[in-house]
């Protein structure tokens, strides 16, 4: 039985300002924040982006505010997405939710940490998922196969869901080739891979007719949405 003090906090209320609904979807293991309002009109594209290794240096279960840093170009890319109109967001596997590391309070704070960080360069997501479901995960957590967790599409789709979104005409970009599996089951335009944890081999195999697949050496390679297509 898991009994130690992160484990009994996994059920506490995340703090939020009053009058804010809970991120936490369904109490427990999924969550959305939204953080800039949906544009009324017609559907358009969206850069979908895996947060560690992609918004944020990759430090290995990021649960501390000091260990926050913006991976080179991650500001410069949301940034001249906000100001061309192109919904950024942020869908992030967080197995250390589930596996008992640090709770949603902790991600609360490093997500408050990281969006603090990117308003001092202009930027902002406009929405945030997040899955903590795991196959070892603790107690609740412990679920295999969620449909929120990538490679599984089902953070893009809720997000289209509550935003006007062309999926058809979006992008994912990652660290993993789960995030650009996620994104073809999404039925997305591409994915683009940045080298690092992965050598790559396995997203570039994800290339379809219908889903392009490319791969680069840093997101500063990337500096507006139309550099994708």
């Amino acid at each position: 039985m898991d009994t130690g003090p992160v484990a009994q906090r996994m059920s506490e209320p995340i703090r939020r300002p009053r009058g804010r609904a809970s991120p936490l979807v369904d109490g427990v293991g999924l969550w959305r924040e939204r953080r800039r309002p949906a544009p009324a009109g017609p559907p358009g594209p969206a850069l979908f982006l895996d947060r560690d290794g992609v918004v944020v240096v990759e430090t290995g279960y990021l649960r501390r505010v000091e260990d926050v840093a913006l991976a080179p170009g991650a500001a410069t890319l949301i940034a001249a997405c906000n100001r061309g109109g192109v919904p950024v967001i942020v869908v992030t596997n967080q197995a250390g939710v589930g596996r008992g590391l640090y709770d949603w309070a902790a991600f609360a704070a490093v997500q408050e940490a990281i969006a603090a960080a990117l308003a001092r360069h202009g930027a902002a997501w406009d929405m945030a998922l997040a899955c903590g479901y795991h196959p070892e995960g603790i107690g609740s957590f412990r679920r295999a196969g969620h449909p929120w967790r990538k490679p599984a599409p089902g953070m893009l789709l809720a997000a289209a869901r509550v935003r006007p979104i062309d999926l058809a005409r979006s992008w994912i970009i990652g660290d993993r080739a789960t995030d650009l599996a996620a994104g073809r089951a999404a039925g997305l335009a591409g994915g683009v891979h940045i080298a690092g944890v992965e050598d790559g081999a396995a997203a570039a195999a994800l290339a379809t007719a219908g889903f392009a697949a490319r791969r680069i050496a840093s997101l500063r390679q990337i500096r507006r949405f139309g550099d994708l297509a």
